[in-house]
């Protein structure tokens, strides 16, 4: 008997349909991608439990916060204000979060802190009586309205806290709070 038939003798458990199946092994450099992505898989996890390791979400609410302060802050350096750059300045957490900061200070007295509305009208309706593009709330912000008893913000606020508190106007507007204001001036 040849060694060829001895070794087909031997493997005779590995031999389906006339193939015959030997156990090479794997090669090393398979070996080692197997291993090197099992060991990657488990650092990458415990990163993420952990939170050494941000998710993909995470790191894009990061870029978009931070593309979105970039943009107020050439909105700010262009000088003019219009419907877009405050528009703009609306889309920034912290120009929301200095406006809200300003509003309830100085705005919630007559508007509530949510902008339901006490003395002066329901900001987070659709009704607006005085216009309700960006720019005519600024102009009512800036310049007030003395004949309905709104007083004049613009020269103790200056230009930059006006547009913050715009900004947070902007963002509270159409959410309706409960028990607000019933809506006075026109739907714009």
């Amino acid at each position: 008997m040849s060694t060829d038939e001895n070794r087909h003798e031997k493997d005779e458990s590995h031999v389906y349909d006339g193939i015959v199946e030997h156990d090479n092994e794997l090669p090393l450099w398979w070996q080692l991608t197997l291993y090197g992505a099992v060991a990657f898989a488990f650092f990458y996890w415990f990163g993420h439990r952990l939170g050494a390791i941000a998710t993909p979400g995470q790191v894009y609410a990061v870029e978009v916060s931070a593309q979105r302060a970039a943009d107020a802050e050439r909105a700010r350096a262009r000088g003019a204000v219009d419907d877009a750059t405050l528009a703009t300045l609306g889309r920034d957490p912290a120009t929301l979060a200095q406006g809200k900061q300003v509003f309830t200070t100085t705005c919630a007295p007559c508007h509530r802190a949510d902008g339901g509305g006490v003395i002066g009208p329901n900001l987070t309706d659709a009704y607006w009586l005085h216009g309700s593009k960006p720019t005519d709330i600024f102009a009512n912000v800036r310049d007030g309205v003395p004949a309905k008893g709104m007083p004049t913000w613009g020269p103790q606020l200056g230009v930059e806290r006006v547009e913050d508190v715009v900004a947070y106007v902007l963002s509270i507007r159409n959410t309706n709070v409960p028990g607000g204001k019933p809506p006075q001036g026109e739907l714009e």
